[in-house]
C-alpha cells in the first residue's frame, strides 16, 4: 500500500506545509524516525497524522502516546472523531476501550509495560508517536521517557 499523499494532507489544513513538516514527512517516507521539536501550534500534529495514516495505509498499527491520562483522553476523542470509534482504542490506567484497534492511545508508562512484556500487541506495530517529549524533564514522569 501506497502512503499518505501530501496532497490528502493538505487539502485537510487551511496553510501550506513548512519546511520542517516537508522534511519531516519526507524522513518519514524513507522510513527514519523523526524527533520532532517545534512551538506549540506550529503544526507538529499533522506530521503525526501523517505518520499514522502511513501506519494504518500499510495494515499496521499506530500508538499515540501521552504523558498523562487527560491528554490520552483528549487524543482518543481526537482520533475518533476523524477515523471512528472502530478505528481507535483507549488503554491508560482507568480505561481499556478497543485496545485491538489498530489506532491505540495510551499513556507512555502503559507503552513501556508492553515494551517489557513483551506483549502480542506490538505486532504490526508501524508507527509510534510519542508526544509531549519534554515530559523527559519531569521528575516522576521523565524516567518512563528515558527508558
Amino acid at each position: 500500500m501506497s502512503r499518505p499523499s501530501r496532497e490528502s494532507i493538505i487539502a485537510r489544513y487551511d496553510f501550506a506545509l513548512d519546511k520542517f513538516q516537508v522534511d519531516a514527512i519526507d524522513a518519514l517516507d524513507a522510513g527514519s524516525s523523526v524527533l520532532v521539536a517545534a512551538p506549540t501550534g506550529s503544526g507538529k500534529t499533522l506530521i503525526a497524522e501523517y505518520a499514522i495514516e502511513a501506519a494504518i495505509q500499510q495494515h499496521q498499527r499506530a500508538f499515540y502516546t501521552a504523558p498523562i491520562k487527560a491528554l490520552s483522553n483528549q487524543k482518543y476523542n481526537d482520533l475518533v472523531a476523524h477515523y471512528g470509534k472502530s478505528e481507535v482504542g483507549l488503554l491508560t490506567g482507568d480505561n481499556s476501550i478497543n485496545t485491538s484497534a489498530p489506532i491505540l492511545v495510551m499513556t507512555t508508562e502503559v507503552l513501556r509495560n508492553m515494551i517489557y512484556a513483551r506483549s502480542d500487541a506490538l505486532d504490526r506495530l508501524g508507527v509510534v508517536v510519542l508526544d509531549e517529549v519534554h515530559f523527559l524533564q519531569d521528575a516522576y514522569r521523565g524516567p518512563v521517557w528515558e527508558k
